[in-house]
Order: structure tokens, then C-alpha cells, then sequence
């Protein structure tokens, strides 16, 4: 008779647990890995941080370096300011006459210390009125007759602003006068002599060698102050 098969036992093999050895082995791999990972992370943070500290470093040189321009600057000007003193009282007193060849110290139309002939030369607003006196000043020195000058008023709308870098503007006027011809003849030279700068534009002449009456259309100018900024500079 052919025998009959039993039931299967099951192999206690297919239950098996992982050995020591192997959960060493994991254990070792999770250390390496997070080892790795928090050295990777130390790594980013040097990274970051050493170019914040390069950016840092880069940018207080750029400070300490106009620092020291403004310092070079200042110690400049401080001398600068003491040689414009020295040659300022050289200008004004170290001489018995002025620029034009007068008496520093008298009242002709030649005379005047060289400050003052200077700020008459240009002044700093749009003075009209002065304007008309200095030239009957000039015309004085002369036998000529001023009959008329004119021009515009324009004092309101000329503010004369101060700013670092001011220009001349023009003053225009015209005037009109009488006399001999060597008269004209001076108060010609007398313009051109001047130390307040005119431009004459047109000169019409009429009469004769014993009376001529000269009519000028001309210009002369202002110039307004200069002002003296304090300004900063942001180091980026």
C-alpha cells in the first residue's frame, strides 16, 4: 500500500530575528548619517556667516577709508584758511595804494581799500539805485552831465538765491549824457577802467566836437553769495 502524506511542519527558519550584528551595523550607518548631516549644517553656517563677516570687513574699510579723506580734506582746508587770512591783509593793507592806483584809505572815485573796490566790483544783489549812483560816481570824474539813466527795477523778481556755485547775471540800463568831445572821450576810458565790469551793447553819438550828447545802451552784473554746505556722505 502506498503511503499517505502528513501535514507540513513549518520551517522555524522563516521567523528568524536580525542578528547583533546587523543592528550594529544599522546603528552605525543612522550615526554616520547624522554625523554627516549636522556637519553639512556647520558647514552652510561657516559658509554664511564668514561671508557676512568678509561683507563686514569690506565695508568698515570703505568707512575708515573716507574717513581719512575727510580727515585730508579738513586738514587742507584748515591751512588754506590760514594762508586766504595771511593773503587777504597782504591784499587789503600791504600796500600804500589800492588796484586801481588810489588812496586806499581816501574818498576820490580812484580811492578805497581793495576789499571794498572788490565788493563794489560785483555785488551780491540786484541793487538798481546803487547801480545809478555808481555811475554818476563815474561820470564825476569827467565834465560830462548825466541827463538820464533807466532802467528796470527789477529788484522783486531777481531773488539772488545764494548757492555753492553762483553766476553773474546781467543788469541792463541805458543812460544818456552831454558834454565836449575829450568829455566823451573819457567817460568812455572811464567805463573801460572801471573796476565793476560793463558792456557796452550800442553808443549812439550826436552833435558836434563842442557839445555831443552820447546815448549807451549797456549791461553790467550782480553776482550772488556764495554759500559754504556741510554735507554727508552714506558709506554703502
Amino acid at each position: 500500500m502506498a503511503g499517505v502524506a502528513g501535514p507540513k511542519v513549518p520551517s522555524k527558519q522563516s521567523g528568524r530575528q536580525p542578528s547583533a550584528k546587523r543592528i550594529q551595523i544599522d546603528k552605525s550607518q543612522s550615526t554616520m548619517l547624522i554625523a554627516a548631516g549636522a556637519a553639512a549644517f556647520v558647514l552652510v553656517l561657516m559658509i554664511v556667516g564668514g561671508k557676512s563677516i568678509i561683507g563686514q570687513i569690506a565695508y568698515q574699510n570703505r568707512v575708515i577709508h573716507a574717513k581719512k579723506e575727510a580727515v585730508n580734506t579738513l586738514r587742507d582746508n584748515v591751512q588754506a584758511a590760514s594762508n586766504l587770512t595771511e593773503a587777504y591783509k597782504t591784499f587789503v593793507n600791504g600796500s600804500s595804494q589800492n588796484i586801481l592806483g588810489g588812496n586806499p584809505k581816501g574818498t576820490a572815485p580812484s580811492d578805497g581799500d581793495n576789499a571794498k573796490i572788490v565788493l563794489d566790483a560785483l555785488p551780491s544783489k540786484y541793487d538798481f539805485p546803487a547801480l545809478t549812483a555808481s555811475l554818476e560816481k563815474l561820470a564825476s570824474g569827467t565834465s560830462m552831465t548825466i541827463e538820464n539813466i533807466t532802467g528796470n527795477d527789477d529788484e522783486v523778481a531777481q531773488t539772488g538765491q545764494a548757492s555753492p556755485k553762483p553766476e553773474a547775471v546781467p543788469m541792463p540800463f541805458q543812460m544818456t549824457s552831454s558834454g565836449s568831445y575829450d568829455a566823451v572821450r573819457d567817460l568812455v576810458n572811464v567805463f573801460g577802467a572801471s573796476i565793476r565790469p560793463f558792456q557796452i551793447q550800442k553808443m549812439q553819438l550826436t552833435g558836434d566836437q563842442a557839445k555831443m550828447t552820447i546815448k549807451v545802451d549797456a549791461q553790467t552784473f550782480y553776482q550772488p553769495t556764495r554759500n559754504f554746505d556741510m554735507t554727508k556722505k552714506v558709506i554703502k
